[in-house]
């Protein structure tokens, strides 16, 4: 059963990849290439691999919480990390679908929010779970940072 619960966690995560590389993949070499760039940033085949960690670190992340036994509500929690995972794709749908730099950047600062209160609270149940969600902080701030500075430029 636990083995099935950590493929299950790991599917839903990748599920935000899969509904957000939907309207992202058509649209880098189109749209989003034609956009002026900042300084700072990556090559486009540094985003896959540090998403693809960060989805594995998401999904194991819920499957700490998912298995952890308590006596605690987890609908809260439950709550904010599907948030987070819907947050996650609509950036996608809106930054690169919708071509909405803007729009984008308020999704996106949602999501950082978002991920702030989910880390709280994991921790609040199992400190290893929110210590695995520091990295998608970390990137996320990085991306915020990103979206504004092509919000700016274009």
């Amino acid at each position: 059963m636990q083995s099935i619960k950590l493929i299950v966690s790991l599917i839903l995560s990748f599920s935000a990849a899969a509904i957000g590389n939907l309207a992202t993949i058509p649209n880098i070499p189109t749209w989003y290439a034609s956009l002026e760039k900042p300084f700072f940033n990556p090559p486009n085949w540094l985003f896959g691999p540090v998403w693809t960690l960060l989805y594995i670190l998401i999904g194991i992340s819920f499957y700490l919480i998912w298995t952890l036994k308590t006596k605690k509500s987890k609908a809260t929690v439950y709550a904010i990390f599907f948030s987070q995972l819907a947050l996650n794709a609509l950036w996608s749908i809106v930054f690169f679908g919708l071509h909405s730099l803007w729009g984008g950047l308020i999704v996106i600062m949602t999501l950082l929010i978002n991920i702030g209160v989910l880390i709280h609270y994991f921790n609040r149940l199992k400190p290893l779970a929110s210590y695995l969600l520091i990295p998608y902080l970390a990137w996320v701030s990085f991306a915020t940072c990103l979206n504004l500075a092509l919000a700016l430029m274009n």
